[in-house]
């Protein structure tokens, strides 16, 4: 790369590090060395391919003032939970709102196809849910309580066993992204193609408004961090495929410790999707403008921690800059 371009490329980012030594803003220690990761992966660049360059003087500044802060600054502060959930974790997600978008896309993707193909394959529904599922729902449906499945296991139970199996999809979405993202692809695939033959097994039967009023209690915050945790899995992916400045390496280190970020995120969302299943879903007497609070308040409840509020954090970030 062409030092012109190389300086093109990252001068808002030194920019913005040179304001927050200079300035002495107050970041937390983890922001601080992983802008200094950043600045040294630079710094190493500048120096085998633009050696004796006044860009290799200028890094080479920024990372001994950077070396300089972070030793003063080993002390975490008191509020250092809080901040994550409020600040750190939703501005750093602004970066990865393309991920998330392909995530969301894919599996609309593969929900439509597991629709089409159960509408146009009498067997195909059940190669996906199982003959046991079905012929439970079957026999449901002939006792008039068609959702009559969240209802047969204690609250308790039901809660933990759904968050655990839940967390397990998360970490295996964001694990399998080490396959260039391919197992990601693969997580989603066999998710949202099971999702899609669930909804049009009940349109079927004529039952597609009882089923989406139920399930989407639960499922709207269950299925909604599901694709969140398989952004973390195309996060690793692309920073095997594409290091950009980076070694392959540290491209790959940040790769996982963003997306462990994202998982750690949807933990207390997949906690609240169980409780829901739990002890809330399993109501199918509670009116519709009930169901439908619930489903519109967790969809919203979504979209402003991870789209809505990392894009204001951003924009105010960069005002300040």
């Amino acid at each position: 790369m062409r030092e012109a371009a190389f300086v093109k490329q990252n001068k808002d980012k030194w920019l913005k590090f040179e304001s927050v030594l200079v300035n002495n803003t107050q970041i937390t220690p983890d922001e601080l060395s992983n802008l200094y990761i950043e600045i040294t992966d630079h710094l190493s660049y500048a120096q085998t391919f633009y050696p004796n360059s006044q860009t290799l003087s200028y890094l080479n500044s920024l990372a001994s003032q950077a070396h300089q802060k972070i030793y003063k600054t080993k002390k975490e502060k008191k509020n250092r939970f809080y901040s994550f959930w409020v600040k750190e974790f939703p501005l750093e997600f602004y970066t990865y709102q393309k991920q998330l978008l392909i995530a969301f896309l894919i599996s609309a993707l593969f929900t439509a196809i597991g629709a089409y193909s159960s509408a146009t394959d009498g067997a195909f529904v059940r190669s996906i849910l199982g003959d046991g599922y079905v012929n439970m729902t079957l026999e449901n449906i002939a006792n008039n309580d068609p959702m009559a499945v969240y209802k047969k296991m204690g609250e308790t139970n039901m809660f933990l066993g759904i968050t655990i199996n839940n967390i397990r999809v998360a970490l295996n979405c964001f694990i399998l992204g080490i396959m260039f993202g391919i197992g990601t692809l693969y997580m989603l695939m066999s998710n949202f193609i099971m999702l899609g033959s669930f909804q049009y097994f009940f349109y079927d039967k004529g039952l597609l408004w009882e089923s989406a009023r139920t399930i989407w209690i639960h499922g709207t915050i269950e299925i909604s961090v599901i694709i969140i945790a398989a952004s973390a899995g195309l996060v690793v992916g692309n920073s095997i495929l594409f290091p950009k400045t980076y070694t392959r390496l540290t491209s790959f280190i940040r790769g996982i410790k963003a997306g462990l970020k994202i998982v750690i995120s949807t933990i207390p969302f997949f906690i609240i999707a169980g409780f829901l299943e739990g002890f809330v879903t399993r109501h199918t007497e509670m009116p519709d403008w009930l169901a439908i609070l619930i489903i519109v308040s967790s969809l919203a409840l979504i979209l402003f921690y991870y789209v809505i509020y990392p894009r204001k954090l951003y924009n105010t970030s960069r005002n300040e800059y």
